[in-house]
């Protein structure tokens, strides 16, 4: 596949085509535009478009229909009559290779990450946690690393909050405040994270990067659709946070590699609005920078969102592709958004911007891409170029029929079990028990118990700690991980 092969998104009737040049391809981008006006065609476009010149895919899939890539299209009298306007002698309908993805690992493979990969802020913002517990939650992390303690699932997270609470006095020098009111209040979140679905998200297999930068034997980028029509609307906060951080995560793991003839890699950000609601500054700043620097890396980041307004301006003033469809302007607030809709563009001085954004029809948009040098060109009103895949979902029997020939089929289908902290920390209780009871026999025989008792070291404290809850159904449940560090090299 060649790399300078331009993306066609669309053209004026009988007129000008335009289209992506894949150079540009990791300035990023943004569509954006009215529920049922053409956003998720628009992405389809883009991402078989990637795929045909060997870029690999990341998108989610909120309301199931992208799982029509994998099939080809079947042009109705609506396409037929779209490919006629725009002369489109090339159309060719065509399945593009695709691997599903599932969080909850139903329609498509497991996709997992561990609690010390995604790490304090993200979590403490799917939490929704103020200053004080977001404070908790990060010694938490600190006391499992000091502690070679990996926190693999929401189980180990739960057991590293109760024994921080039952050791707080030995603990408050070194880590600050750990107030058990607060501990409380992040373990009542995570059970509803857990409700959630969050508990089949954290653990291991985790996913490899390496597994979402494929190509099949044609040289086609491979599509990764990521299925989140259940998580989307039970747990928006986790839909976005895992996005993010898996964002961060190619950012962190790529290298660098300057100007490219094409990205190594497309993302796709869906509802991209829940990124940036009410998230806290800190978080803000991690979104602004990746999506500054990762461009070096060879990426490109696509928003999907319904407004401009609904992206911080620092982020939007690095989005070089714009696809605006239609927007109503009934209240101050719409116009708003329109005035800010037509501003992100370079004047045509055959086109009033503003007053064609609220003209457009289904499946026409104001575009504007980068020219060779980088700088954006003049907008145009354009029909939306038809997909060469299925528009619309497979059936689930299909679904089912495609997994089944999945390349990583088996690889993260079952969940990994390694020896964890539980077992270990049980052993050692055990032990300590058993000692404690032999040294407590013994001195019965020899004189009378001491009056009080001795202060605990916190090795210790950890260990009464573990011992009371592994000998509880709550402890059994709470009481997992595995041993070793977590800086990862970080």
């Amino acid at each position: 596949m060649g790399g300078n092969e331009r993306i066609l998104i669309g053209g004026v009737a009988g007129g000008t085509l335009v289209a992506l040049d894949p150079r540009m391809a990791n300035r990023h981008g943004l569509i954006a535009g009215a529920t049922g006006t053409g956003k998720t065609v628009s992405l389809q476009l883009l991402a078989e478009g990637f795929s045909r010149i060997g870029v690999p895919v990341f998108l989610a899939d909120i309301k199931g229909d992208l799982s029509g890539l994998a099939k080809p299209a079947q042009p109705g009298d609506k396409v037929r009559q779209r490919i006629a306007e725009l002369a489109m002698n090339n159309y060719q309908p065509h399945a593009n290779p695709v691997v599903f993805w599932d969080l909850h690992g139903v329609a498509g493979h497991a996709l997992r990450a561990t609690i010390s990969e995604v790490g304090p802020l993200l979590l403490s913002t799917m939490l929704e946690l103020n200053d004080t517990q977001t404070g908790i939650l990060y010694s938490c992390f600190k006391l499992a690393d000091d502690n070679g303690l990996l926190l693999l699932d929401l189980k180990d997270l739960r057991a590293m909050l109760t024994w921080a609470g039952d050791n707080a006095r030995d603990l408050g020098r070194d880590y600050g405040n750990l107030s058990s009111s607060s501990i409380g209040a992040i373990q009542r979140k995570l059970l509803v994270l857990e409700e959630q679905g969050a508990d089949r998200f954290f653990g291991e297999p985790a996913i490899r990067l390496q597994d979402l930068l494929q190509t099949d034997f044609s040289g086609n980028g491979v599509i990764s659709v990521l299925d989140v029509t259940r998580l989307f609307t039970s747990a928006p906060r986790l839909y976005a946070a895992f996005l993010l951080w898996l964002l961060s995560e190619i950012f962190e793991q790529l290298p660098e590699v300057g100007d490219a003839d094409k990205p190594r890699l497309v993302f796709f950000f869906d509802e991209a609005h829940l990124l940036f609601e009410n998230a806290p500054r800190a978080l803000l700043d991690k979104i602004e920078q990746v999506v500054r620097l990762i461009r070096s890396k060879g990426v490109g980041v696509y928003f999907i969102s319904q407004s401009p307004l609904d992206i911080p301006q620092d982020v939007l003033g690095q989005l070089g592709l714009r696809i605006q469809h239609a927007l109503r302007a009934f209240t101050p607030k719409d116009q708003r958004a329109v005035k800010t809709a037509a501003d992100t563009f370079r004047p045509n001085p055959r086109l009033d911007t503003a007053k064609a954004i609220t003209e457009l029809g289904i499946g026409e948009a104001l575009v504007s891409v980068l020219d060779a040098r980088g700088s954006p060109t003049p907008v145009e009103r354009v029909l939306i170029c038809p997909p060469e895949s299925r528009i619309g979902p497979l059936s689930d029997e299909e679904r089912r029929e495609h997994l089944s020939r999945s390349p990583f089929s088996g690889r993260y289908d079952q969940v990994v079990d390694r020896e964890s902290a539980y077992e270990l920390l049980k052993a050692r209780a055990e032990q300590e028990v058993a000692a404690a009871a032999k040294a407590k026999s013994e001195q019965a025989v020899e004189r009378p118990a001491p009056r009080g008792r001795s202060r605990q070291s916190v090795t210790e404290a950890m260990v009464t700690s573990a011992a009371r809850a592994i000998g509880s159904q709550i402890g059994r449940q709470i009481m997992r991980g595995v041993l070793g560090s977590i800086m990862r090299g970080r």
